[in-house]
């Protein structure tokens, strides 16, 4: 047994302790044996009850790594982006009707939510927001929200009454307890700057808000919402990470167009959802089902659609995105 492997995990480190206590004692006990015959019979019962011990030692060690391996791959915590895309500022202001269907749901279901970044445009939707969820069985629930949402209405701007279409993309991605990637310090350009916004003297007087560039990938990471430079470096740098995997798992996926899952690439290309308000109705395309009530669905209430599309993924009957038209 690598003993050296449980004794680098803080869970562990004690049992593995105790299991190299055991196997010192079990070296003299074996030491013992050859000497007296009436020696031996002792001897070998303490080795069989200290082989007994480790054995027991050596199976609850490896069970707790395999518990701590099921949690790795269900994250409790992700990243969650929403961007507007065609269609100016009704793409903005959809932006932010998906990042406060989100919100709702999350509410609903016991998830913390919270922001990392917001960047509004004139008439208060969102260009780009960053925000953060936790809870248990949170990225189950919402991997499958990666891609392009479209929306087919009115705006409230418009005069003729003439239906708009618009688009904005979502991007969930998991951040894990130990991450996957490493990310060496000296590829890291951090600069510190004021939070924008209100906040009070704390906002607009410290330099609160970090930005990372990450310069092999070019990748740009920016949190601002927190009160502490220091915690938005540490969500800046789990969000980073997270891209980074996204990113990793990404090229070797176009390696081997094996690997690709019936789920798609998770490109913000790939169109997966209209929202049809004049028929008040939401389509998936990669499921080819629909949902009714559109206003039930904007105040959070998208737990028939999440549990469906997950439902179809973990049967393998999730059909791919569409192209954008």
């Amino acid at each position: 047994m690598d003993i050296a492997l449980y004794k680098e995990n803080y869970k562990t480190k004690y049992l593995a302790d105790e299991y190299e206590r055991l196997s010192r004692e079990l070296d003299e006990a074996k030491a013992m044996l050859g000497v007296d015959p009436e020696m031996d019979k002792l001897a070998e019962g303490d080795i069989a009850l200290l082989e007994s011990s480790m054995k027991e030692l050596g199976a609850k060690m490896e069970m707790i790594l395999e518990e701590e391996k099921v949690e790795e791959e269900k994250p409790k915590e992700v990243v969650l982006e929403v961007r507007a895309g065609v269609g100016g500022e009704e793409a903005a202001i959809f932006a932010q009707d998906l990042a406060m269907m989100y919100e709702r749901y999350a509410a609903k279901r016991g998830f913390r939510f919270f922001a990392n970044d917001k960047s509004e445009s004139p008439m208060g939707g969102y260009k780009e927001a960053s925000f953060t969820l936790e809870g248990n069985g949170v990225w189950d629930e919402l991997r499958y929200e990666t891609g392009v949402h479209r929306i087919q209405r009115i705006p409230a701007t418009e005069k003729s009454g003439r239906i708009h279409t618009s688009t904005a993309s979502v991007l969930v991605l998991p951040i894990r307890k130990k991450a996957i990637v490493i990310i060496n310090p000296s590829d890291l350009e951090m600069q510190f700057t004021r939070s924008g916004g209100a906040g009070g003297q704390n906002v607009n007087k410290v330099e609160t808000a970090v930005h990372l560039f990450h310069k092999p990938s070019g990748i740009h990471v920016h949190c601002s919402e927190e009160r502490s430079q220091l915690k938005n470096r540490e969500r800046a740098m789990s969000i980073l990470a997270a891209k980074l995997e996204q990113e990793k798992n990404a090229e070797e996926a176009a390696k081997n167009a094996s690997l690709r899952s019936a789920s798609g690439t998770g490109e913000r290309s790939e169109k997966i959802r209209t929202y049809n308000v004049p028929q008040n109705r939401v389509t998936d395309h990669r499921i080819k089902e629909s949902w009714h009530n559109i206003e039930k669905i904007f105040a959070g209430e998208i737990d028939d659609i999440v549990s469906t599309i997950a439902d179809r993924a973990r049967t393998g009957s999730l059909g791919p995105a569409e192209d954008e038209d």
